[in-house]
C-alpha cells in the first residue's frame, strides 16, 4: 500500500436480508443450489459497493459466503463430522454445540479460493482475505481423535498454509488468520500457539496478517468484558512473541475498549490494523472520535506502519449502521492523513 492511513475491515459486513436473517450470527441461508452461489456472488458485490461508497482503501469479501468465520472453513475439511455434535465451552467464554473431529484432518479441494478470484475479477483495489487460525479452529471444535489441542493445530496449520497459497496465487494482496483465541489461552500462545500461526504462513510472499480482538458484540463476549476490570492488558502476553515472528500486519481492537494504547509498543516494527470502530455498539463514532483514536495510536506506531480498522467482524450490525462506521473510519482516516501531510 503506498496510501498512509490505508483502511480496511477487520472481516465481515451485514448480509442482504435476502441472503440470510438480517443481525443474526450463524443466520441459514435463504437460498438453495444455483440461486444461493448466485445470491453469495451478488451479496459480495453489494458489500464491495459499500466499502468502495465509504472510500475503504483495502477491500474485502465482507465473509458473503460465509455462515460462520470458523466452521464454514471447517465443514469443508475431512475428518470432521457435522452430525456428531458435542457441547463445549468456547473461549473459555460461553457452550456451544460443536461438530467432532473424527479421523485425520484434511483438505480435499480450496474452499474460498473460488470466491477469492471473484472478488479479484471486481476491483483492482489491494484485497484481504480472512481465514480461521489453527489455535482458534481447535477451539470452535470436539477432538475425538488427537486428544491434543496442539496436535490438531498443526495438521489444522498445514491445511491452511495449503489453502493460504492458493488465495495468493487467485490475487489476495494480504492474508489475515482470525485468532480470537489468543486472548484467552497465554500459556498455549506461547507455547505451540504463535509456532503454529507460523506454519500456516510457510512460504507465503503476500503480506500476512493476525486479528486478535474481543469478539463480536454479543451477550457472551460483552458479559465476559464487564470482568476484564479498567484495563485490558491480554495483549501483552501474546504481542512480545508475535512481535518476533514472521507476521507482517496485527489487528487490535482499541475503540471503547479498555486496551492500554502504549500496549502497541510492544509490537513496534510490524504494520498496526487499529480498531478505531466498536462493533459491539449501534451507536456511529463521529470522524473526530476515529482520529482521535488514531492520534492515540501514533505515539506507539509509525504513520507509514498505521492501518485504520474496524475492532472486530459487523455481520450482526444492521447494514444502515455498518455503513455509517465504514463512512467514519474513512473520514476519520481521511482528516490524520491531512495532519500528517501538512507536518511533512
Amino acid at each position: 500500500m503506498t496510501r498512509l492511513l490505508p483502511t480496511s475491515t477487520a472481516g465481515s459486513l451485514p448480509k442482504p436480508s435476502w441472503l440470510a436473517e438480517p443481525e443474526v450470527l450463524w443466520s441459514p441461508w435463504k437460498l438453495e443450489g444455483e440461486a444461493l452461489v448466485a445470491g453469495k456472488q451478488d451479496a459480495l458485490r453489494v458489500s464491495l459497493q459499500e466499502q468502495q461508497h465509504a472510500g475503504i482503501d483495502i477491500v474485502s469479501d465482507g465473509e458473503q459466503s460465509r455462515q460462520h468465520f470458523v466452521t464454514t472453513f471447517i465443514e469443508h475439511l475431512n475428518g470432521v463430522d457435522f452430525e456428531k455434535r458435542e457441547t463445549v465451552k468456547i473461549r473459555d467464554r460461553y457452550e456451544a454445540s460443536v461438530p467432532s473431529v473424527v479421523g485425520p484432518v484434511s483438505r480435499q479441494k480450496p474452499v474460498f479460493v473460488e470466491d477469492a478470484k471473484f472478488l479479484r475479477s471486481q476491483t483492482d483495489q489491494p484485497i484481504k482475505w480472512a481465514l480461521p487460525g489453527p489455535m482458534t479452529m481447535v477451539d470452535t471444535l470436539f477432538d475425538g481423535h488427537y486428544k491434543s489441542r496442539e496436535k490438531l493445530a498443526w495438521e489444522f496449520a498445514k491445511i491452511l498454509n495449503e489453502e493460504a497459497k492458493e488465495l495468493e496465487a487467485a490475487g489476495v494482496d494480504i492474508i489475515q488468520f482470525d485468532e480470537p483465541a489468543f486472548n484467552v489461552f497465554f500459556d498455549e500462545v506461547n507455547e505451540w500457539g504463535i509456532a503454529t500461526l507460523e506454519r500456516a504462513i510457510e512460504g507465503l510472499k503476500c503480506e500476512t496478517a493476525i486479528h486478535i480482538c474481543y469478539g463480536y458484540g454479543i451477550k457472551a463476549n460483552t458479559d465476559w468484558k464487564n470482568t476484564l476490570g479498567s484495563e485490558w492488558r491480554q495483549y501483552e502476553k501474546a504481542f512480545p512473541k508475535l512481535q518476533q515472528s514472521n507476521i507482517d500486519i496485527v489487528s487490535l481492537e482499541c475503540h471503547n475498549s479498555h486496551v492500554p494504547m502504549e500496549l502497541i509498543e510492544l509490537i513496534r516494527g510490524k504494520k498496526v490494523m487499529v480498531g478505531a470502530i466498536d462493533v459491539a455498539s449501534n451507536t456511529i463514532e463521529t470522524p473526530e472520535e476515529v482520529a482521535e483514536t488514531l492520534r492515540k495510536a501514533l505515539q506507539f506506531v509509525d504513520a507509514d506502519k498505521l492501518y485504520p480498522c474496524t475492532n472486530c467482524g459487523m455481520a450482526p450490525l444492521s447494514r444502515e449502521v455498518a455503513r455509517g462506521k465504514l463512512q467514519a473510519l474513512s473520514a476519520g482516516a481521511a482528516i490524520v492523513r491531512k495532519e500528517l501531510e501538512a507536518q511533512r
